[in-house]
Formats: C-alpha cells, structure tokens, sequence
C-alpha cells in the first residue's frame, strides 16, 4: 500500500481536472481524505451522486479545513476571489496551489490573499479533453502528461515543491519545473494561441455562408475536425486565458500572422519550394511529439470517451 502524500487534500471546483485529480489520488493511494467544493449547488449534487470526493462540502471554508493540500480548479478569473474567501480557514503550514493554465496573473492575484504561514506552489498540468464537467474525470487523464510546477518566489519552500511534485507523479505525470513568465510564453505558443486560432478557423466556417452547415460536419476532413474538438472547450476558462496571458498570446500571434502572410505570398507568387520546405520542418516538429510519446500516429479524434 502506497503511504499517502497527503493526510488531507481540498479540491476548489469540481471540473474535468479536480475529479480526474480525485479518482488519480484514489487510484494510487496518495491522500487520507479528499474533500471537494463547488459553487454551484447542482455540481455539488451531481459530486455527491457520483462518488466525487470523500466530503463535498457547502462552503469553501469547511473544504479547507484542515487540508494539507489545497487545490484552486477554478478558471483564472476567480482564483482572487476564491483564495480572499478560503485565507482565513487555511490549515497554518498548507500547501497552496491550482492547475490553471496562466501562471503570472494566477500569483498576481491569489499570493496577496495568503498568510504568511502557507507555501503557495503554483502548477500547470498539460492535459485535458473538451469535456467538463464533474462526470467527464478520469484517473487515466495525466498518465504519461506532463505538469509544470511554477514556485511563486525564490523563496518557496522546496519541501512543498517536493511533496507537490510527488503528489503529480503518483498520479501519473511528468513533473518539470519554471518560472511564470517562461511558462506563459510556452504555453502562449503550444495552447494558447492554437486555441485561439481554432476557435477562429470554426467561426470563419460558420460565417462562410456558401459551405452549408450539412457539408461542414458531414465532410470535415482530419485538420477541420480537430478544430472543432479544441473549439468545444470550456468558454469561460479560455476567457480568462486570454485575458490574464495577453501580452504572451499577442506576441505569439503577432508571429504567426507575420509567417501567415509569408504563406500567403508563397501560395501567390507560386512558390513551391517555400511551401515543401515549410512543411518538411513543421512536419519534423509532428514527428518529435510523437516520439516524446506526447501522441500517437493513430487518429484520435474525439480523444476516446471519458473513463470512470
């Protein structure tokens, strides 16, 4: 039997990540007692019917009671809000972190809020599906995915880093570690953007009147249908994505317009050596994902169904 990290772990939202975390935590044996809140009175109902968590409770304050671990699961937005209401029932010596995918804005606004006598530890884990919901975890979902741990200060206790990291790594991840403003220019080039680009390359279909709505779904082609499966994610996290990591996201796309033109003027003028030669190096790239064992060369394009 795996001794757990943990004697108490609080997830703060229920989502996608929070209930995948909870059944990972379960499966490896990580954590004494995991308590869940939710805002909405519905998913936590719908937690309690599931089996999500060994303790739903009504209040943020009671779910941080106590807890050695304190995960934020909530979008970047509310973060603030949510560490204000929960500071004053934190566990004294707590470990303080959250999985949102912007890591600046994230310790801009909820480091302010902590006591002193907490470590806050940010991190990032890069897995997902289009999926939310308190339904759509599953145990599998950071097997062999990576989480990036993002120490708020230099002065961050290594010893939560450690517990934190071993935490990811029960459940299955690989851990690395950076700092925030590198992370976000990372994930600004390897999420952000293509999200933003995909929901983009949906909408222009959807107002290209001449393709009927029948012909879109009914002839979607491999690129068209990975679009729309990054398009279905969560509206209100990708907001506030793009809100809190703006000066990372235009820098990115202010570079992907630049090689979009080049593209352009090479379909133009007919010049095919640019174009083989583009894509023999973006292919390379496809080619490392896949060897880092980040994919598969198999079509997958609705990711498999959520396991329970």
């Amino acid at each position: 039997m795996t001794k757990p990290v943990f004697d108490r772990v609080a997830l703060i939202g229920l989502g996608l990540i929070a209930s995948s975390m909870f059944w990972a935590i379960k499966r490896g044996g990580l954590a004494g007692e995991v308590t869940g809140y939710a805002r909405s009175q519905a998913t936590r109902d719908t937690a309690r019917d599931i089996g999500l968590c060994d303790r739903v409770c009504d209040t943020v304050a009671d779910a941080v009671e106590g807890a050695d671990l304190v995960v934020l699961c909530v979008p970047v937005g509310a973060m603030g809000s949510v560490a204000a209401e929960m500071a004053a029932s934190l566990k004294s010596g707590a470990i303080i972190s959250d999985v949102g995918s912007v890591k600046r804005a994230v310790i801009d606004a909820v480091q302010p809020h902590l006591p002193e006598d907490v470590h806050f530890v940010p991190a990032h884990p890069l897995a997902g599906t289009e999926h939310s919901g308190p339904e759509s975890g599953f145990a599998e979902l950071y097997d062999n995915r990576w989480c990036i741990i993002v120490p708020a200060d230099k002065d961050t206790s290594p010893e939560a880093v450690a517990k934190l990291r071993a935490l990811w790594e029960g459940m299955g991840a690989n851990v690395d570690q950076m700092d925030a403003d590198h992370h976000d220019l990372v994930l600004a080039v390897t999420s952000h953007a293509p999200h933003l680009i995909a929901y983009t390359m949906v909408g222009v279909a959807d107002d290209l009147r001449r393709v009927t709505d029948s012909e879109v779904i009914k002839y979607s082609a491999a690129g068209f249908r990975d679009f729309t499966r990054i398009a279905a994610s969560d509206p209100t996290m990708w907001r506030d994505v793009f809100l809190n990591n703006k000066d990372a996201t235009l820098e990115i796309l202010g570079r992907f317009t630049e090689e979009l033109f080049a593209l352009q003027r090479a379909i133009r003028t007919g010049d095919g050596d640019h174009l083989f030669d583009y894509f023999t190096h973006t292919r390379a790239i496809r080619r490392g994902i896949i060897e880092a064992g980040q994919d598969t060369e198999a079509p997958d394009f609705g990711r498999g169904a959520p396991k329970s």
